[in-house]
């Protein structure tokens, strides 16, 4: 076990199956030293816990530990293709959608909390540029997705 997924284990939580897509794309690539995930949503043994607008159906506290699950998702994504956690070098960007109801405007902190797990796992790797952004709707009708780009480790 990786020393990343053995903090994972230290915080109670899991590193999850990869998430099958569920369209033409491949949850995460490597080009060179670095992976491109694919959007994460927030799925949990294969479905969405909760649907619906941040805002209106969901609230952002609920949407933030979503953005939480995207980011294992995320994690289980590149592990995919880098074969060890401990080969990310340090996590380059992380763009973060949230479907918001017209009047929600606290996209950041939804999207903080992928970016305080990475924190919390990875310490000054998981340290990011990033993006939040605002959208009228998602895949499935996801409340969050999110996406990453790290730097591995040569091998």
């Amino acid at each position: 076990m990786s020393a990343v997924e053995e903090k994972l284990a230290a915080m109670g939580l899991a590193l999850p199956p990869v998430v099958p897509p569920v369209a033409a794309y491949q949850p995460a690539v490597r080009s060179g030293a670095y992976v491109f995930t694919a959007g994460q949503l927030p799925m949990v043994d294969g479905t969405l816990p909760v649907t619906g607008k941040v805002g209106a159906e969901v609230t952002a506290e609920e949407a933030k530990d979503l953005a939480r699950t995207c980011a294992l998702n995320g994690l289980a994504a590149i592990k995919s293709v880098a074969g060890d956690l401990d080969r990310i070098a340090r996590v380059v960007k992380v763009v973060g959608f949230v479907a918001s109801a017209p009047d929600f405007t606290g996209q950041p902190g939804v999207i903080n909390g992928a970016s305080e797990l990475l924190g919390e796992v990875l310490g000054e790797k998981g340290v990011h540029a990033r993006s939040a952004v605002g959208v009228a709707v998602l895949p499935l009708d996801a409340p969050v997705e999110v996406e990453f780009q790290v730097e591995l480790v040569e091998a």
